[in-house]
């Protein structure tokens, strides 16, 4: 029997209840958010709950919302995949300005380098870590170049020349 979104939704209601809300389809993929603070006991459940069986981390990335409230500045988003039905999950969780999760590498190994690329580039902090550093930026970056703050272009640059790209 395949897995109904209905029994995702009242297992962890029942379980959380306010901590997890906002459930619904969303381009054919079952969503729901989760509070920060219960995070990483929700992806456990979907991991290790014989009847949801969420075993495999897709994916998991950041995003920043500049325009929302300071509660809702970033979030983190991460995919989950039940093999055996078949059935795939979207959880996400908002942070503050000063964005900041439990890590879930213990639950899924995978979750490293993910963790680390979201830092990267977010600056969203993975608390339990074992090894929160670049991954794809220069060591001496000071800025996560996926916030919408960072500057799109350098203005220091001397090696370009308007010209070229069609500005005058």
């Amino acid at each position: 029997m395949a897995l109904e979104t209905t029994t995702i939704q009242e297992k962890l209601t029942q379980k959380f209840g306010d901590k997890v809300l906002d459930f619904g389809m969303s381009k054919d993929i079952f969503s729901f958010e989760v509070h920060p603070y219960a995070l990483h006991e929700v992806i456990r459940m979907l991991k290790e709950d014989k009847d949801l069986n969420f075993h495999f981390l897709t994916d998991l990335c950041g995003i920043h919302y500049p325009d929302n409230d300071d509660n809702h500045q970033f979030a983190v988003v991460y995919h989950l995949h039940n093999w055996v039905e078949n059935t795939r999950i979207r959880v996400k969780t908002y942070l503050t300005t000063t964005p900041e999760v439990t890590s879930i590498i213990d639950l899924f190994l995978c979750a490293n380098w993910m963790e680390r690329e979201t830092w990267d580039f977010y600056g969203i902090n993975f608390m339990g870590h074992p090894q929160l550093k670049r991954i794809l930026n220069m060591d001496e970056m000071i800025s996560h170049p996926m916030r919408k703050e960072f500057p799109m272009e350098d203005s220091g640059r001397t090696d370009k020349d308007d010209r070229f790209f069609g500005r005058t």
